[in-house]
């Protein structure tokens, strides 16, 4: 990052092909005509990540306390929580680091910052998609438990997702590595875009059979108590809301940021695409507040957690 310009953001290297949009963190005044651009300001980082860090720390600290929670589906959540702690203190770090050098306060090389942001765009990498990656293992260890029910404490054993766990953290660091080491390939965003894909092909096709089931399920015991059949359909329809929220929350905070990768390949050259590549800070803002609902998904609805959380807090 040359001392004389601005600063890039989070994995700014993906956008280095682009001319119109070199760096991320571009002035308002460079935004082309028509264009929509919404102008995020680094104190709604800092505040976004403090709160993420506050959640996901709470999170792990319950699980890490209670015994009762060392099972393979609360360790695959904690896993969830520490990849988002790492997201947001990564981006608050970097955002920290940004205003550091605006004002003059911290002064370095170019060489040195250089290094610095390869190395925090690789925490973030890394980060995201582990992030992904334990939420596609916490759908299908809830689709086991469903399907399998008899069979899921021979299944998933704590032994089998820890060796998951672990795999799942090296692998994210490596192809992370990969990621920016080798930002100008197309190849590189591609497979970035096709990991997300599948992410939530994967995500939609469990969770909607595991609803299917459920209802199928509630049809059976209304029918079995000789019951009409609102008390099933609305079940049913309590269930497609949640799921219809639980997806439509993950699409629409990870989508975007996903969306402007597939125009980086597709069209960056396109004044329409450069209009979208502009509000790159607003699609990071949309995965800090990700990992600010995921404790609230996955964690806070857990009595046990919930239990916990007041002890950790009474302690405090």
């Amino acid at each position: 990052i040359p001392m004389q310009e601005p600063p890039t953001r989070m994995l700014g290297s993906l956008n280095a092909t682009l001319s119109a949009t070199l760096l991320l963190r571009l002035p308002a005044n460079h935004t082309g005509p028509g264009c929509l651009h919404v102008s995020i300001p680094d104190g709604l980082f800092l505040v976004l990540g403090l709160v993420s860090l506050v959640e996901n720390v709470l999170v792990v600290a319950a699980i890490i306390k209670n015994r009762n929670l060392h099972l393979p589906m609360y360790c695959f959540i904690c896993c969830l929580a520490l990849s988002d702690l790492l997201v947001s203190c990564s981006i608050v770090l970097e955002t920290t680091i940004i205003l550091l050098l605006e004002a003059g306060t911290l002064v370095t090389t170019a060489t040195i910052v250089q290094q610095l942001d390869n190395v925090i765009d690789v925490l973030i990498c890394s980060s995201m998609v582990s992030s992904l990656c334990f939420l596609g293992a916490i759908a299908v260890d809830r689709y086991i438990s469903i399907f399998y029910t008899l069979r899921y404490h021979s299944i998933v054993t704590l032994s089998r997702s820890q060796r998951a766990i672990a795999a799942i953290w090296v692998a994210s660091v490596l192809s992370s590595t990969l990621f920016i080491t080798y930002y100008k390939h197309t190849a590189v965003l591609l497979c970035l875009i096709a990991f997300f894909l599948a992410m939530l092909v994967l995500m939609a096709v469990l969770y909607v059979h595991m609803l299917a089931r459920a209802c199928q399920h509630a049809q059976g015991i209304a029918q079995l108590h000789k019951r009409q059949h609102p008390i099933p359909q609305g079940f049913c329809l309590k269930g497609a809301a949640t799921l219809t929220i639980l997806l439509g929350i993950f699409f629409l905070c990870w989508g975007p940021f996903f969306l402007h990768l597939t125009l980086v390949v597709l069209c960056p050259q396109h004044p329409v695409c450069s209009c979208v590549f502009q509000n790159f800070n607003l699609f990071l803002v949309l995965i800090i507040c990700n990992s600010i609902v995921d404790p609230l998904i996955y964690a806070f609805r857990s009595p046990e957690i919930r239990t916990t959380l007041r002890e950790v807090l009474l302690c405090c």
